[in-house]
């Protein structure tokens, strides 16, 4: 079968290790033709390309930047990148009969080229990885407003796709939920969870936590809550801070934030005019070294802004879980990431409005080392359940031919 994945993130090597790579390693595992189409974005210099890379067809297509990136540019970008992954799409591969194309959001705005696919291959199943609700995303945070002409047009985009395609997989069953309510022409039928998911590594190395702490200068006699991963709007970074700010006198934990975003320089300008004592700041990391930092820790924790009415579920909570740590999660109401971890008593839950609450959570966290460990099993536990990638695999084939699979 052959199979076409279609998305922004920067997809140059599957033999690395993260939700994308580790599906499309999976469709090469199992004996499929893997075509990946991403952006090369203006930052590196480079032109369109393709190459062939363990053992699957890669096509880097020239872009402007659609990550960390100013407003004007990203949309400017946005809007661009249909017609560039179209055109490049016919260039190099006009004579491939794809089978099933697989894409995420974002952007809403691949309709033209799944739709060009389809046409030359018409058996070819379409399929949505939905991670992201835009544009009810960018209203929620206050970039544009609900009556703009901005919401307008990504909304249009937004629905084409969404009819354009055969099935779409939501992270969670609040994402489910949210789509058959706001769409309700869609058939609830080709709407489904299909959740993030990851490839457990085969030859699990053993760390010395001891060491990793004093190579970040960590302390190495108390519990560590880690947040990793982006640092942007989305997180709702002015709640994390206060949160932290109202417990920086605890000496019964220690707080790291690593990684990179647009709100990174909020976060260190905070730690530099308040000079939290159990606060470490770390830029992003190698994705090798961040893992090793991760398994030296103890809780992770996830921010999300308050005033999201989408239902978001952060991948970061997937390498929290599969090195056994449970989590502390402060987040709008509407995501499920929270309440499932609660129901399935591998994680504690607040609104990130109430710094109270959240300052209660860790109390609650911390009364015992042995609670910690008991639930980071159980998340290890629904991790294996649930999250694995042949979870997200097994979702996306049950819909083909059965000569295709």
């Amino acid at each position: 079968m052959n199979v076409l994945f279609l998305t922004i993130s920067r997809l140059t090597d599957i033999s690395t290790r993260g939700i994308y790579a580790d599906l499309m390693r999976k469709f090469r595992d199992e004996g499929h033709n893997v075509y990946i189409a991403h952006p090369n974005e203006r930052r590196y210099g480079q032109t369109t390309c393709e190459e062939e890379r363990c053992g699957v067809r890669i096509l880097s297509i020239k872009t402007l930047n659609l990550q960390k990136t100013n407003v004007v540019e990203k949309g400017i970008a946005t809007l661009l990148i249909e017609r560039q992954f179209r055109r490049a799409i016919k260039r190099y591969w006009n004579d491939v009969e794809f089978d099933l194309v697989l894409y995420s959001t974002p952007p809403v705005t691949f309709t033209s080229v799944i739709r060009s696919i389809k046409q030359r291959s018409p058996h070819c199943i379409s399929y949505l990885l939905l991670k992201d609700i835009f544009p009810q995303n960018a209203v929620d945070l206050g970039m544009f407003a609900k009556w703009s002409p901005l919401y307008g047009y990504f909304r249009h985009k937004e629905r084409m796709l969404y009819r354009m395609s055969d099935y779409i997989g939501c992270m969670s069953p609040a994402n489910v939920d949210f789509i058959v309510k706001h769409n309700p022409k869609l058939d609830v039928r080709r709407i489904e969870v299909a959740p993030n998911s990851i490839e457990l590594p085969t030859d699990k190395v053993t760390i010395e936590r001891r060491a990793i702490r004093q190579k970040y200068g960590l302390p190495t006699d108390r519990p560590i809550f880690i947040y990793g991963g982006n640092i942007g709007k989305p997180q709702g970074i002015d709640f994390m801070c206060r949160a932290l700010q109202r417990n920086s006198k605890r000496r019964d934990c220690h707080f790291l934030i690593v990684g990179s975003g647009t709100e990174y320089a909020k976060v260190e300008r905070w730690t530099r005019e308040q000079h939290p004592e159990n606060v470490t700041l770390i830029g992003a990391l190698p994705k090798a070294e961040y893992d090793m930092l991760v398994a030296a820790c103890d809780v992770g924790m996830i921010f999300l802004d308050h005033r999201f009415t989408i239902p978001n579920y952060p991948s970061r909570l997937l390498s929290y879980l599969e090195n056994r740590m449970p989590i502390v999660a402060a987040t709008d109401s509407n995501s499920d990431i929270g309440t499932i971890a609660e129901q399935n008593g591998y994680g504690l839950w607040c609104e990130s409005c109430d710094v109270e609450r959240f300052s209660a959570m860790l109390d609650k966290m911390l009364a015992s080392t042995e609670q910690i460990a008991e639930m980071g099993e159980r998340g290890y536990r629904f991790l294996v359940g649930n999250y694995l990638t042949e979870h997200t695999y097994s979702a996306i084939v049950k819909h083909l031919n059965p000569i295709t699979k």
